[in-house]
């Protein structure tokens, strides 16, 4: 079976979105212990997708594969996945709040800005959208972008971590994707021999 490629990603990542949070649902419920796992869960694939997204070049000009190759190709689609997910997340908070939860004033200002930059990405991943934003503004919008979604995913990851394994591993990731960009800009940026 060959990987699904282009904006069938976005299909794909929307159906299993649907599908996880029907299963989760229909077994935890709407209440406090269903929009928790909810949570958890979309935790787990809005990093996935953001990772794939993030490293997508950087990847590609340290291993030639076709795996490497296809992430690139396909790294606007995986980045709108991740949006797909991570709004599905963003939804499961708002329903917390709304049952009476409390969350830091700073946690909510630093998040809202996350996906009002998750918002503004997504809605500038298109064609159409990204020649009336031009060049220059489209790089700094998402490349701004992407480093503050890093630096929150990083800051949230890092938090929990010592209590909890997903975070943990995440947090490591996280900053082995770091690392990635980092050693391909480098390799970029010295002079051929």
């Amino acid at each position: 079976m060959q990987a699904p490629a282009g904006w069938s990603i976005v299909g794909w990542v929307a159906a299993v979105i649907a599908a996880m949070f029907a299963v989760i649902t229909w077994q935890y419920g709407l209440g406090e212990e269903g929009l928790r796992v909810v949570l958890r869960a979309t935790a787990r694939t809005s990093v996935t997708l953001f990772l794939a997204a993030f490293v997508a070049s950087s990847i590609r000009k340290l291993v030639r594969t076709p795996l490497t190759a296809w992430a690139l190709r396909n790294r606007r689609q995986l980045g709108v996945g991740f949006a797909v997910s991570h709004f599905v997340h963003g939804w499961a908070i708002v329903s917390l709040l709304r049952l009476g939860f409390d969350a830091n004033p700073l946690t909510l200002w630093v998040g809202g800005l996350a996906y009002v930059t998750i918002a503004a990405m997504t809605l500038t991943s298109f064609d159409r959208t990204t020649a009336w934003l031009g060049p220059r503004a489209w790089r700094g919008l998402h490349t701004g972008g992407v480093w503050y979604l890093w630096i929150v995913f990083a800051f949230t990851y890092v938090g929990t971590a010592s209590t909890d394994p997903f975070a943990a591993v995440s947090f490591v990731a996280l900053i082995a994707a770091l690392g990635i960009r980092v050693t391909a800009r480098r390799r970029a940026a010295r002079p051929a021999h």
